[in-house]
Formats: structure tokens, sequence, C-alpha cells
């Protein structure tokens, strides 16, 4: 009987197992909830990546790295402008690490 092939999931819940590797890979998620969360307030209010880059005086390209997830030199003076534009509240929480 063959051995069955393992799933990512079964990769991640191994890997899960390292501290380092754990507070890597949840910092990586954070990043990227935040750049998917902006993606998909900019769409809901129907503007593309350049128009809103032009209401809140930046780039194409920077709304696209933020968006991307792997950028973390947005200021939250921009996170505020993006709030603004979206019709939504930038909220910032400390929480206890684990």
């Amino acid at each position: 009987m063959s051995k069955p092939f393992l799933t990512l999931n079964d990769v991640l819940k191994k890997k899960l197992k390292d501290k380092e590797f754990r507070k890597y890979y949840e910092e990586e998620g954070r990043k990227l909830q935040l750049g998917l969360k902006i993606a998909d307030l900019r769409r809901k209010r129907g503007l593309t990546q350049k128009q809103l880059a032009e209401k809140i005086h930046t780039s194409q390209a920077a709304i696209a790295r933020i968006e991307r997830g792997d950028y973390l030199g947005y200021s939250l003076r921009t996170l505020e402008k993006v709030a603004l534009i979206t019709g939504t509240r930038l909220e910032v929480n400390f929480k206890k690490s684990a």
C-alpha cells in the first residue's frame, strides 16, 4: 500500500508547531489581511487603484504594494486617508501577544 500524498494543510500543521515559523506566519497573515481589506473596500466604492491613489495623493504603484500585503512602508496617515475615501473608520489595536 502506497503512502498518501501530504496536503498543504498537513505540511502547514506540522510547520506551525515551530514557534518561530508560527510567529512569521501570523505576521505575514496580518499584512495580507490588511491588503485584502483595502482592496475589498476600494472595489466596493467602485474605485480603481489609480483612482484611489489620486484621491489620497499617492501613486497607483503605492496602492498596489499596500494591497499585495508584502509592504509595510505605509503610514497611519495613508491608512486614515484610505478609510476616509472608503467611508470607513481606521482602528488600531494592541493585543497581548501569545
